[in-house]
């Protein structure tokens, strides 16, 4: 049941940022926010959402073992920031071992290619 609503959870994270930057996209572009950039307290919280992204994303490194997949995660984590990481997760939870624990995403690692003295596979 924690498994189902942490998915729900995940799910729903992703698809209402999607929703609203598409949303954002159409009203305005991205780049296009010179009076956002120069407002000290827009820094101060862009800088926090990035240091949170790179913390999240030392997790990510560490549960992915080559570097084309964890290359691929900062691209995705550092350009979409939590729609990434909540797809992230939503993928982690729905590959866990039936009846593992949801709190297993945090510790056990992708399984490398190689497969000698690895972890436990989530794939």
């Amino acid at each position: 049941m924690r498994l189902v609503l942490l998915c729900i959870l995940c799910l729903a994270s992703f698809l209402l940022l999607l929703m609203f930057t598409v949303r954002a996209s159409w009203e305005r572009g991205v780049f296009d926010n010179r009076s956002l950039m120069e407002d000290v307290w827009f820094q101060v919280t862009l800088l926090d959402a990035y240091l949170g992204f790179l913390t999240v994303y030392v997790w990510i490194a560490w549960k992915e073992r080559t570097a084309l997949r964890r290359s691929l995660w900062f691209v995705l984590v550092m350009s979409f920031g939590n729609m990434a990481v909540s797809l992230y997760v939503l993928l982690q939870l729905l590959n866990l071992p039936r009846g593992s624990s949801p709190s297993k995403i945090l510790t056990i690692r992708v399984k490398s290619a190689g497969g000698a003295g690895a972890d436990v596979r989530i794939r």
